[in-house]
Formats: structure tokens, sequence, C-alpha cells
């Protein structure tokens, strides 16, 4: 990826998942949710006027087997009831494609999912969830500015996701080489 670093905005939800993250980079942490993360990071896109919006973060893997770093070419919003928004002639985006991804699908909601059955019920349309994703390309394309999702699997989206705390740390480092070996 060719992008000066010092006009990159990185965007995250916690300190911890970003504790790794280059300092020389200019980093906003928005809070946990799609408000937090749409407020926040529209606010320092105006701010900064970035070339990039750099999302890292944490997502639940809704498929069995799926561990790492992924960079989704796709984000929905799981939890926005489009389809009766549209139903009553309004327009809804709860879909938004990203350059240069990787495949992979990236479900965002409210919900933090715990429960196998929402789970099973996500994976029918992704690959991967978070609280995040969507709100932070939503708030990118509004403001005309491109976006990457960088998102590494921390559990499986049933009770381990609990466990996140425990794991963090080690999620948080993979996701600071990712950035420095891409970014600088």
């Amino acid at each position: 990826m060719s992008v000066d670093p010092s006009r990159v905005l990185v965007v995250a939800a916690t300190k911890v998942e970003a504790a790794y993250v280059p300092e020389h980079l200019e980093l906003v942490l928005t809070g946990i949710g799609k408000v937090e993360a749409a407020t926040v990071t529209a606010a320092a896109i105006a701010r900064s006027r970035p070339e990039l919006v750099l999302n890292v973060g944490t997502a639940g893997a809704l498929s069995p087997g799926l561990t790492g770093v992924f960079l989704p070419s796709t984000v929905v919003n799981h939890d926005y009831s489009a389809d009766a928004v549209r139903a009553l002639g309004h327009d809804a985006v709860d879909e938004i494609e990203i350059a240069g991804g990787d495949g992979t699908v990236l479900a965002t909601g409210d919900l933090f999912v715990t429960d196998p059955a929402v789970r099973d019920a996500l994976a029918q349309r992704a690959h991967l969830v978070d609280m995040e994703g969507f709100a932070v390309a939503r708030a990118a394309q509004l403001a005309g500015v491109p976006c990457r999702l960088v998102k590494i699997v921390s559990d499986a989206a049933d009770d381990s996701a609990l466990e996140w705390s425990a794991v963090v740390d080690a999620c948080a480092r993979l996701i600071g080489h990712w950035v420095r070996d891409e970014i600088g």
C-alpha cells in the first residue's frame, strides 16, 4: 500500500486494540459501538483530512477455522432494518464495498455476539463480526476518503468472546506489526 504515513488516520475502538500502532501515526479512539465510531471518526476526518482511514481492531469469527488478520472487502450493517426502511420509500445503506480487500465480509452491529445461534445466523452473510467497522467505513465514504479495514480474529463469536480481555494484547501486537509493515 503506497500512502504517506502522515496522511493516514488510524481508527480503533479501544486503547488496548491500538496499543502497538506506531506512535508516529495519527490515532483516534472511538469507543465501542456504531454511534461512537461514526461520530468520532467523522469529527477526526473533518479535523485532519486524511488520505486514508485505517480501521484496526478485533473481530469474532463466524465460521470455524478462521484465524489471523483479515482485510474485509465488504462490510454490512447487520442490525439495521434496511429492507423495512426501503419499503417505506427511503434510501438505506447497509453494505459498503472496500477496495483492496481480501474477499471477506465483515458484519458490524451493536450486539456483542456471544450466542452461537446469532453467530450461525450471521455466518449466512459474513465471515467476521465486529461493532465499529461499518460505521467507520460509512463516515469515510461520506467524507470521500478511502478506507481500509484490518481485523484480527479474537474469538469464535460465542462465549469465548467473554475472554476478549485475555487475548486482546496478542491481537494488538499482530495488528501493530501489520500496520508497521504496510503503512510504515
